[in-house]
């Protein structure tokens, strides 16, 4: 079966990528050679994530999934959420968007986070979501040189390593996308025979 990942985000096309089955031709934006910014105009990840699928699908009418994904600290009454890529200005810079992150939680006990994902799956005019949440907590200052976004402040429950600590396959069996693309790929296998 062909999916189109609705993304220009690479890190994500790799992270995906491993965790889809062979039998699952993975296709990206760039591959169908679709440069345009999807507007994400929702005030949710559930509705940024229908946006780009429901965009993609229309254009094309092939079947595609597309993901939104935030970042939910407890005690920024969950911010940066649905403008975690943006938090720090339109720029969409990692450093930024870490410093700011940070900058914010000075002087603040309560470090609890999580990082959710949805993905919006269109296959046959049909839509479904999927959802991963994994719980943890941000530290005062950067650990690590994988991954992107705020991976280096993010330590989830149970690990004493940060996301940008983690290899690519490690971090993809425990992560918010990883948990996700779980329940994509479950479904897939048990629906697209």
């Amino acid at each position: 079966m062909k999916l189109i990942f609705a993304t220009h985000n690479q890190h994500k096309l790799q992270e995906i990528k491993l965790l889809l089955p062979k039998s699952i031709e993975l296709v990206s934006l760039a591959d169908i050679n679709f440069t345009d910014d999807i507007a994400e105009t929702a005030d949710t990840l559930t509705g940024n994530a229908l946006l780009k699928a429901r965009y993609i699908y229309n254009k094309y009418n092939v079947n595609c999934f597309a993901d939104d994904s935030g970042l939910e600290v407890e005690a920024l009454n969950g911010a940066p959420g649905v403008y975690s890529a943006r938090y720090a200005g339109l720029q969409k810079n990692d450093a930024d968007n870490n410093q700011k992150l940070l900058d914010e939680l000075t002087d603040k006990d309560d470090r609890n986070a999580c990082f959710k994902t949805v993905i919006a799956l269109i296959v046959n005019g049909k839509e479904r979501i999927f959802e991963g949440v994994i719980e943890g907590v941000i530290l005062t200052e950067k650990h690590g040189d994988k991954g992107f976004g705020y991976d280096p402040l993010f330590k989830p429950n149970g690990y004493n390593i940060t996301f940008a600590q983690m290899t690519t396959d490690e971090k993809s069996r425990i992560s918010h996308r990883g948990l996700a693309v779980n329940k994509l790929v479950n479904f897939l296998s048990v629906n697209t025979k």
